[in-house]
């Protein structure tokens, strides 16, 4: 079966990508939002592409997906940080926009993440509070405030230990900048790849007894970003009033991950929780993986 997916590209750093299509009706298009773009301008990082403007570009010169499609109108009903991957609902019309933006600032839990941490919660299950401001000197950060600040709330619960990482599920009730960052960062289980709140960099070399680099070549992270997908968003339709639940598979990167973590460092006694399946992926060798 083949599968449907948006090509873009950006002239200006000459790259391309192939976005897939989770959903679509007449007021909805729902894609898989890949790691390392942004989803809208950033002031900080004007030089950086964004899904929204090469959208936008695409309908204005008529490119063949949105005349396949008859789109004349895309807006973001919410944001996913450059780092972080899964499913971007958008709207195609600007009633489904303000529909989607007033169920988004109620507080209720419309979004799931899978996410992989450093350390090991005490708990399998969860819940921080906390409220949350921009960091008066740190631009981009968020601190914690509990005189000005907004509150933040965001469920865990933990699918899968290993000896020195977890991967957990997260479902914040509240949608704020770098909430499940803060939170996760304030639980003391960082999320792995995330320096700007005290992560680190995944590496086989720290998993592998044995791992051994060739002369010359230089270690690679297993995962280049920060390791947080949303994998489920849940609203009810602009039109019929349906629940409906869009689902985002895991990612390349963070299966590749999850396959070493069960190889090279299991706990002795397995989790009795259960566990997400993902598909079968094969795990390269120490060369293969740093190429």
């Amino acid at each position: 079966m083949a599968v449907n997916i948006i090509k873009l590209s950006s002239p200006e750093t000459q790259e391309f990508w192939k976005i897939p299509v989770l959903f679509e009706d007449d007021v909805l298009l729902a894609v898989d939002k890949p790691a390392l773009v942004l989803t809208s301008p950033d002031r900080d990082r004007t030089e950086r592409p964004n899904l929204m403007a090469m959208l936008h570009r695409d309908i204005k010169r008529a490119a063949p997906w949105s005349i396949t499609r008859g789109v004349t109108y895309l807006a973001t009903t919410h944001r996913l940080d450059f780092e972080t991957s899964g499913v971007l609902l958008l709207a195609k019309t600007k009633s489904a926009l303000v529909n989607i933006a007033n169920q988004f600032g109620v507080e209720h839990q419309h979004k799931t993440f899978w996410a992989l941490v450093e350390g090991t919660p005490s708990q399998d299950e969860f819940t921080m509070d906390q409220k949350l401001s921009p960091h008066p000197l740190r631009v981009g950060q968020m601190q914690l405030d509990v005189k000005h600040g907004k509150r933040a709330t965001t469920h865990v619960r933990v699918l899968e230990r290993f000896q020195r990482h977890t991967w957990i599920e997260c479902r914040p009730t509240t949608d704020r900048t770098h909430q499940i960052r803060f939170h996760l960062q304030h639980a003391a289980v960082p999320l792995a790849g995330d320096s700007l709140y005290g992560g680190h960099q995944l590496l086989l070399s720290k998993l592998k007894r044995d791992f051994r680099l060739k002369h010359g070549q230089v270690e690679h992270p297993l995962i280049s970003r920060v390791a947080l997908h949303l994998s489920e968003l849940t609203v009810a339709h602009p039109v019929s009033g349906q629940t409906m639940t869009i689902s985002a598979p895991i990612p390349h990167d963070l299966a590749v991950a999850l396959k070493f973590l069960r190889k090279y460092a299991p706990l002795s006694q397995p989790s009795s929780l259960v566990i997400p399946s993902f598909p079968e992926i094969t795990i390269p060798s120490a060369d293969d993986e740093q190429s």
